[in-house]
């Protein structure tokens, strides 16, 4: 489990972090989510003493990250694949780690064949592909068997094939009981790995709780709608509250559910051909909900 408590840091005067509070529990992938400057990268930093907190604590799997005394066997991270000595291949890069953290020398070779670099495990690093560093840094986060893993935009130069593969492994781990949480900055992708989600902006935290929860508890009622009144119909809902949009030979309408417009329709005996909920996504909400706390700028989500 990763804890945060009342987690606060300050650089010049600024609060880059303002009593933040969480858990991070086993057994599921949690998602963390925040804009450039929201403060998503130096609460990772805390989490790993790579930072330390002004105020407040987090602790991981109980422990303060530099009271551990062989840390890669507690906490596997990856924030930054490119944070490898390009003169050294790949092995060599991992079996320096493992020495240090005293892990035994052949789960080197099994972190390489989980991750697909066996064949290039005696290649040097500074001529992999970023795709290939993501893998490596992988291997480094999953060479202790920790209980827990801190990955920072891991999905970030993999392709498809190796998309579909994390995903299926950062599921894998969360049902073996790991703790495991991951920053991403592509919405669909972390709508369909994330069973929960952190979204944090301006330092603070503005949402705890599991994904679908977050979509419907923030999500606005939208309604793709036909009928053959459109005018009759549209002057109606207004009425009742909604807004009112055309879109192509249809209507888009939000702030009323299905139901209502439904009845809505009946009552006017208004003939409907096409009553439909828009499917909201992460994107859409996460958007509008950074936007609303000052953090969102046209063409950033981070």
């Amino acid at each position: 489990m990763i804890e945060a408590t009342n987690l606060t840091k300050v650089f010049g005067g600024a609060a880059a972090v303002s009593g933040v509070t969480f858990r991070v529990g086993p057994g599921r992938v949690t998602g963390f989510l925040g804009p450039n400057g929201s403060g998503k990268s130096t609460t990772m930093r805390m989490m790993l003493d790579l930072d330390r907190p002004t105020a407040g604590t987090v602790r991981v799997g109980g422990r303060r990250y530099r009271e551990l005394r062989h840390p890669l066997r507690t906490v596997g991270a990856l924030l930054d694949a490119g944070a490898v000595h390009d003169g050294r291949t790949a092995r060599a890069h991992l079996v320096m780690l493992a020495h240090s953290n005293a892990i035994r020398a052949r789960r080197v070779d099994e972190v390489l064949e989980l991750v697909g670099l066996s064949s290039v495990a005696r290649r040097r690093v500074g001529g992999f592909s970023l795709g290939m560093r993501q893998r490596l840094g992988i291997a480094a986060a999953l060479l202790g068997d920790p209980g827990i893993l801190i990955l920072d935009e891991p999905m970030n130069g993999l392709d498809t094939e190796g998309i579909r593969w994390l995903r299926a492994l950062l599921h894998e781990m969360a049902a073996q009981g790991r703790t495991v949480l991951v920053a991403g900055h592509v919405m669909s992708e972390m709508q369909s790995s994330a069973d929960h989600l952190l979204v944090i902006g301006a330092g603070r935290l503005l949402a705890d709780e599991p994904t679908a929860d977050f979509l419907a508890r923030h999500s606005p009622h939208t309604v793709r709608l036909r009928s053959l009144a459109d005018d009759r119909l549209t002057a109606a809902l207004i009425v009742d509250g909604a807004t009112v949009e055309r879109d192509g030979d249809g209507l888009l309408v939000h702030g009323l559910p299905v139901a209502t417009i439904g009845a809505r329709a009946v009552e006017l005996g208004v003939v409907v051909t096409e009553l439909t909920t828009v499917p909201v996504t992460l994107e859409d909400v996460y958007t509008e909900m950074v936007a609303a706390h000052g953090q969102y700028r046209h063409g950033e989500v981070a």
